[in-house]
């Protein structure tokens, strides 16, 4: 396990970062450039060693409720790499938040076994989901939308 002092050594290596303390001695690393409301990248980086890293929108990585991972006993590697990504995560410029769909093409139809159309839209940063006019859903990712529609049974047509 890293020390606090090695922690905080990469921590402290993302200029991006401020640093926030907190607490019983625990320090908290914001990202004030967040797309997004939430801006904690490291949370509650104790004198113990013991932190979290926000990975709410990151792949392959277990959270709890808060979006948070624990990395007590990450590498120096996995720490750096962690905190890169959820920094990256909350730019919003994340190639998996781009439309996948041709510049020119405004909407994507699927279709299911039945015959139900759903539309798919691409509007200021957000993917929609319409059955007719109404708004079936609504989606931060094409990969969040892609996996709803197969789950459901549809087929882009």
């Amino acid at each position: 396990m890293l020390s606090l002092e090695e922690k905080l050594a990469i921590v402290e290596s993302f200029p991006e970062l401020e640093r926030k303390n907190v607490s019983l001695g625990r320090i908290n690393f914001h990202y004030e450039d967040s797309a997004y409301d939430k801006k904690t990248v490291v949370y509650h980086l104790h004198p113990n060693g013991n932190g979290f890293v926000y990975a709410e929108y990151i792949k392959g990585y277990a959270t709890d409720n808060k979006g948070l991972i624990n990395i007590r006993d990450f590498s120096a590697e996995e720490l750096r790499d962690i905190i890169e990504k959820s920094i990256h995560s909350l730019t919003g410029k994340t190639s998996k938040k781009l439309p996948k769909m041709d510049t020119e093409q405004q909407e994507e139809h699927w279709i299911d076994e039945d015959g139900h159309l759903l539309v798919v839209t691409f509007v200021e940063d957000l993917w929609y989901i319409y059955a007719g006019s109404n708004l079936d859903c609504a989606f931060e990712t094409y990969e969040e939308v892609q996996e709803y529609l197969e789950e459901e049974g549809f087929n882009k047509k």
